[in-house]
């Protein structure tokens, strides 16, 4: 955070030359955040990794910079036009006041843009809703900040620092950038059609490639530590866990790159987890990434892990991360990140489509952790009572089940007292006569006679495997399994092993599968999106109707939002990130970033339009010269500003850095390209909008 301060003030007295303007425009920050901070204290938020991630301070302030620009390039003018010494008695409030007034609108518009491109992210649920409302709310909040400041301390800070001795000092930089950047646009205008032609295949190349990102839900976290859960046999001893726990301890614990271990059997200690002796869980402690001995990334470490356990039969196994971990469990339903459910009442049908569906998951690259979470395992011994038999015998149903409740599990016969504590004393039969099936089988049941029948003559005795853990959602019933993505996008491994388990697994119809976990995120965000970014879009361009009076000035800088897609799908495709929600709202932040500088630039061009009729012997193509000249130092800072200050969360690789990252670099890449597409293509397309009105009113006017 406070890199991206100070790399957004050196920008402002990199183009500015001026420390008076610096100032004004570098206490916008600190207020701006104190304003949102206050607004969070009030809505009962917190400020924290999730809500100041990806804050930009350059997004933040550039209407300040707007404004300060526009008051100092004024008096300026002034200043040159009455000279220095009368202008440094004069009063400046009425050049500040009309300044205020000619920019005043666009920045209020513009902002007004920005927060409603944030629109869609208010409208996640769930997880997503969780970690990055928290984001749109901090900047709805700063940016309202800045803009009141905007139009209340900049002109009253302005009116007290910039009294005297105002003038644009010879800078080598802005003179430097300025000459390149106009003989560039020059040559562009001069080839128009070519260079129009040329953006259009741009932009066709950089939709397409879109397809070519890989997609997932959430990018991974690094946590500073690994979560392993092991999975034994179900009927496992409490004994043979633990002897497997340590020997996996020791395992962990013999890696350079581990710092401690502690492990976990059964359920937890207040019993809101229901698990058996099978299930072991172990928290990895590690060291920092640059203490390890070996230059690897964490997945290899993980890799190697998991080669070392497989000398362990029958255990599944499941690397998570602490925090991620529960997450996954309480957004899957299971112990596990990605789930494949299959919904139906038969339990020995379900495990034998499993094991087909295991198979073919087990050959798609880029899957790990597989395992099937059996319903099946728990050993049981049924009794089933034959009616006929019983009736013939003469025996009820309450006594046979009495005496098998005595015999096998014990019944209460009264209440032992230790002082205010009372106990059940249990009556049960000898463990002879419950040892094992014959021995049950020969249990006496009273008859109505009064005669012992043996519970072997009226019933069927016999051992099934039952069910050890009945897994249910939305009311049903459903086994499950549960898998892990590593080394590859989430979309394409879903989609392929969809493709897969839908051509060789064939259901009845009382039989579905549903893929959930984070896959159900992700469609569930993506579906919101499509949803909500559509009608951000339309409210935009309903506030670009208002602010021009109409659709064609709205449309033009609707154009800005294809050409800054490519640059934010491009820089995804550079560095390696796969799309996901983070990237998805640098997208929506770029939607309003982009518009700003549109706004900006056509509102001088019109302006010039308007002044056409009064400068003879200008035409059209000076008019969009000068406009670009007089407005390329806003542009090229805000934007610049904008980039620089994500640079910080672009770059970081520390803890809780993954999250911010994807938005960071969509937006610095959009940028770029909407810079590009400002200066030298949206020129064009304006002449060629405006052309013969302009030619219109150049023959009234003669």
């Amino acid at each position: 955070m406070l890199e991206g301060i100070i790399f957004v003030t050196l920008i402002v007295f990199l183009f500015m030359a001026d420390w008076r303007t610096t100032l004004i425009v570098s206490i916008i920050i600190p207020l701006a955040l104190l304003f949102a901070f206050i607004c969070l204290k009030l809505k009962g938020m917190s400020a924290n990794l999730l809500s100041m991630g990806a804050i930009d301070f350059g997004i933040i302030i550039d209407g300040a910079v707007v404004m300060v620009e526009g008051i100092f390039v004024a008096l300026d003018h002034r200043a040159k036009a009455v000279g220095m010494q009368k202008f440094n008695r004069m009063s400046k409030l009425g050049v500040i006041k009309k300044a205020c007034l000619e920019n005043g609108k666009g920045i209020f518009f513009a902002k007004l843009i920005i927060i409603t491109g944030l629109l869609p992210i208010f409208t996640f649920e769930k997880v997503e809703g969780k970690m990055f409302s928290p984001l749109a709310w901090t900047l709805s909040f700063a940016l309202l900040g800045a803009l009141l400041l905007t139009f209340t301390l900049v002109p009253a800070m302005a009116s007290v620092l910039l009294k005297k001795d105002v003038r644009e000092k010879h800078n080598i930089f802005l003179e430097f950038i300025t000459k390149h950047t106009l003989r560039i646009y020059e040559r562009c205008f001069k080839f128009r059609k070519a260079v129009f032609g040329f953006s259009i295949i741009c932009l066709v190349v950089g939709l397409v490639s879109f397809k070519f990102l890989g997609s997932e839900f959430l990018p991974t976290l690094d946590e500073g530590s690994i979560y392993v859960r092991a999975t034994g046999p179900l009927s496992i001893s409490l004994d043979e866990t633990k002897k497997l726990s340590n020997e996996m301890r020791k395992i962990f614990l013999s890696f350079d790159e581990v710092k401690q271990v502690m492990s976990q059997t059964g359920r937890p200690n207040d019993g809101t987890d229901a698990t058996g002796f099978y299930n072991m869980e172990f928290h990895v402690d590690i060291y920092p990434r640059k203490e390890w001995k070996r230059k690897q990334s964490k997945e290899q470490l993980i890799g190697r892990m998991q080669e070392r356990l497989k000398g362990f039969p029958g255990i599944s196994l499941n690397f998570s991360q602490p925090i991620s971990d529960n997450v996954e469990e309480a957004v899957s339903g299971v112990k596990g990140s990605i789930v494949v459910k299959m919904f139906g009442n038969d339990f020995e049908f379900i495990e034998k489509e499993e094991e087909k569906i295991f198979d073919i998951l087990k050959g798609i690259e880029g899957i790990e952790d597989l395992g099937i979470l059996r319903n099946l395992g728990q050993p049981e011994l049924q009794i089933n009572l034959d009616q006929k038999k019983m009736a013939l015998y003469g025996i009820t149903t309450a006594d046979a089940n009495a005496v098998i409740e005595m015999a096998i599990g014990g019944k209460a016969a009264t209440e032992i007292y230790e002082g205010e504590r009372k106990f059940d004393l249990i009556i049960r039969y000898p463990e002879d006569f419950r040892a094992d099936e014959n021995a049950i089988a020969n249990l006496r049941i009273p008859s109505i006679s009064g005669a012992k029948v043996p519970l072997g003559e009226i019933s069927k005795i016999k051992k099934i495997t039952g069910p050890s853990m009945i897994y249910r959602d939305k009311h049903q019933r459903y086994g499950a399994i549960k898998f892990s993505i590593r080394g590859r996008d989430m979309g394409s491994v879903i989609a392929e092993a969809q493709s897969k388990v839908k051509e060789q697994i064939k259901l009845p119809k009382e039989y579905k599968l549903e893929w959930a976990g984070d896959f159900e995120n992700q469609q569930r965000a993506s579906a919101r999106l499509s949803q909500a970014v559509p009608v951000s879009l339309l409210l935009i361009f309903f506030i670009l109707f208002v602010l021009f009076g109409n659709f064609k000035d709205a449309l033009l800088v609707l154009n800005n939002v294809p050409f800054a897609m490519i640059g934010g799908i491009l820089a995804l495709l550079a560095t390696g990130i796969n799309f996901n929600i983070s990237a998805g709202i640098g997208f929506i932040a770029l939607f309003g970033i982009c518009v700003q500088n549109g706004v900006i630039l056509i509102t001088r061009f019109k302006s010039n339009i308007a002044e056409l009729k009064h400068r003879p012997d200008w035409t059209l193509e000076d008019a969009l010269k000068d406009g670009i000249a007089s407005r390329m130092r806003p542009v090229i800072m805000t934007a610049l500003m904008a980039a620089i200050g994500l640079l910080p969360a672009a770059l970081s690789t520390g803890i809780g850095s993954e999250a911010s990252k994807p938005l960071a670099v969509v937006v610095i890449g959009g940028l770029i390209t909407n810079t590009l597409f400002n200066l030298f293509v949206y020129p064009i397309v304006f002449y060629w909008a405006y052309q013969k009105k302009v030619q219109r009113l150049s023959k009234v006017a003669m």
